[in-house]
């Protein structure tokens, strides 16, 4: 029975997934993180029960479950919003009349204020790779682009030679949700972006063809992974610990611009925010860093 329990549950992730793509219109690495968190709780059913028919009492079960592996708060709201998503989806498509995760209390979580770089960080990154080499211009390139742009990994390792203005100075990028926005690059990023793509992408691309910036040393498009490594080694070289993600180039881009007095509403349109509270968290990042410069430079401070 389990067999055909399995079938079904298999049917409706299909369904499901495939409407997250097409009609919601989230990325493949959203989707592989719902489709993490679904497997993990299919793992616990075992199959034994079709997603359909999946009641309160088995849902408070998995509850106490990950609560049992001590995971932080953050994470078990990420595994529950998951599950939430999908059973809305089954309501929305009449395959259940009662979702069984409406009354599941998220845990709280605190908010994380995000941690930029220094500015004098960030010059030793953009120093730190070997210009004289394609890798180590097109890394380069990369981190100078992010910085001035603000973009998400994904965002930048997905750029096609297609959405780039080197004229204008601008950017056509597609966000979460596919939402598009035009982007103005830096003077140093826009120089070092025509100069890799003129003079070091055709070394990289070794005779293949791909519509993507950056490549890997093997002609294909750039992962996360390799960049996410890229940032760790040059983030080593000079000396900045801990060793920084990716995505801290993004907070330093947006709490650098409030630092230098910005609109909050310009940094929310360069981010991709559709939401200007997500923008706002920046705003205790720039506020702690004025009290720092007043408690080190007052003499009353």
């Amino acid at each position: 029975m389990s067999q055909v329990y399995k079938s079904s549950n298999e049917n409706i992730i299909t369904a499901f997934f495939n409407f997250l793509k097409l009609e919601k219109g989230l990325s493949a690495n959203t989707i592989s993180s719902y489709s993490s968190d679904i497997n993990q709780f299919l793992g616990f059913i075992k199959n034994s029960v079709v997603l359909t028919e999946v009641k309160s009492n088995l849902v408070n079960n998995y509850l106490d479950s990950l609560n049992k592996q001590k995971l932080n708060p953050k994470s078990i709201s990420r595994k529950i919003s998951s599950l939430k998503q999908l059973y809305s989806y089954l309501m929305k498509t009449k395959l259940i009349q009662e979702n069984p995760f409406n009354a599941v209390i998220m845990p709280k979580i605190g908010s994380s204020i995000p941690k930029p770089l220094s500015e004098n960080q960030i010059s030793k990154m953009l120093n730190a790779p070997d210009q004289t080499t394609a890798i180590g211009f097109r890394d380069k390139t990369m981190i100078e682009l992010m910085y001035s742009c603000g973009l998400r990994v994904s965002e930048l390792i997905n750029v096609k030679l297609m959405e780039v203005n080197l004229n204008q100075g601008t950017l056509l990028i597609t966000g979460k949700g596919q939402k598009q926005r035009l982007i103005p690059m830096g003077e140093y990023a826009a120089d070092f972006l025509s100069k890799y793509i003129i003079q070091y992408r055709k070394l990289l691309l070794k005779a293949k063809i791909s519509p993507y910036v950056f490549l890997s040393n093997r002609g294909t498009n750039m992962t996360r992974q390799t960049f996410w490594y890229c940032i760790k080694k040059y983030a080593q070289q000079v000396g900045i610990y801990p060793l920084p993600s990716p995505h801290m180039l993004r907070h330093s881009f947006a709490t650098h611009l409030l630092n230098h007095g910005a609109d909050l509403r310009v940094v929310q349109m360069l981010l991709g925010h559709s939401n200007i509270s997500t923008t706002q968290i920046y705003t205790l990042v720039a506020k702690e860093k004025l009290k720092e410069i007043h408690q080190k430079h007052h003499p009353r401070g």
